[in-house]
């Protein structure tokens, strides 16, 4: 139980799941908390901590309090936690801002908003798709970075198999949004494969 592992193992060793379970607290008739906490998962991944109050009161099981103690919480977290300040000086400075989704059984595409000086203005999930694909578009990772006002993007997405290795298909999408971006302006600085079997860049490897 995610209490129980919190108190042997320490706070850092819980999922996203986890934590929520934990911040829940109890479900309901018919629906446990872990299953709460899951269904609740892609609105926050999606959103992030500015996910709406309305949002979180729609999840089934979540109520009225419940749904305020989650936007409070996301608040604190947000005024308090951020990335901003962050500088990406290398594709190894990535992985640590996405690990909480190394877990996800599906694809998650996340866009990092960078200033000129590589320093993090914005974490976003743009896009959440199947176990194997997530189809993106260059307007769904790029209208959030030029709201930002951002110098340059990094992309990344998560593979549940473990395995980063590139496919042909992420070998396009990358050439499709490099191109995207310059149209834009924008630099597309790197696109990040990243599992629990460590990551890919395409920087590094000379494809960007």
């Amino acid at each position: 139980m995610p209490r129980e592992k919190l108190e042997q193992q320490g706070v850092r060793a819980l999922s996203d799941e986890e934590l929520i379970a934990v911040m829940l607290g109890s479900g309901v008739q018919g629906l446990p908390v872990r299953a709460i906490a899951q269904r609740l998962l892609p609105a926050i991944d999606q959103a992030g901590p500015e996910v709406p109050y309305s949002a979180l009161e729609q999840v089934p099981g979540i109520g009225r309090s419940k749904a305020m103690m989650l936007a409070a919480a996301f608040e604190f977290s947000r005024r308090r936690i951020r990335p901003e300040g962050v500088r990406i000086l290398s594709a190894r400075d990535v992985p640590p801002l996405l690990q909480h989704l190394c877990d996800r059984r599906q694809e998650h595409v996340v866009a990092i908003s960078l200033s000129g000086s590589h320093e993090v203005i914005r974490v976003r999930t743009v896009s959440i798709g199947l176990l194997a694909s997530c189809p993106v578009h260059p307007r769904e990772v790029f209208v959030g970075a030029i709201k930002d006002h951002a110098y340059s993007v990094i992309l990344a997405h998560n593979h549940p198999s473990g395995d980063p290795k590139p496919s042909e298909e992420d070998k396009r999408v990358t050439a499709q949004l490099k191109e995207a971006a310059a149209t834009l302006g924008m630099r597309l600085l790197d696109h990040i494969i990243f599992a629990k079997r460590g990551f890919y860049s395409f920087q590094e490897a000379g494809l960007l």
